[in-house]
């Protein structure tokens, strides 16, 4: 029987010199294209597959999503 448990992985990145507190919580006005900033999203992805997740999702609550969203799916 397949495992029921899925876990679900959200991708999101910050504005260059954003320090973020692990809550989720800052202005959308600092989201960014995931990948494109902050963050070392090969080896997050690495160690995310490593740790068997099979699902991902791009978060992004800014205003220019639209904009930021194509960006990131031609990154990944």
């Amino acid at each position: 029987m397949e495992n029921l448990i899925q876990i679900l992985f959200f991708l999101k990145d910050l504005r260059k010199g954003v320090v973020g507190n692990l809550s989720g919580e800052t202005s959308v006005e600092n989201d960014v294209a995931p990948g494109t900033v902050q963050f070392d999203l090969p080896a997050i992805l690495k160690a995310a597959r490593k740790a068997g997740i099979k699902h991902y999702f791009i978060e992004d609550e800014s205003p220019v999503y639209y904009k930021k969203v194509p960006q990131t799916m031609a990154y990944l």
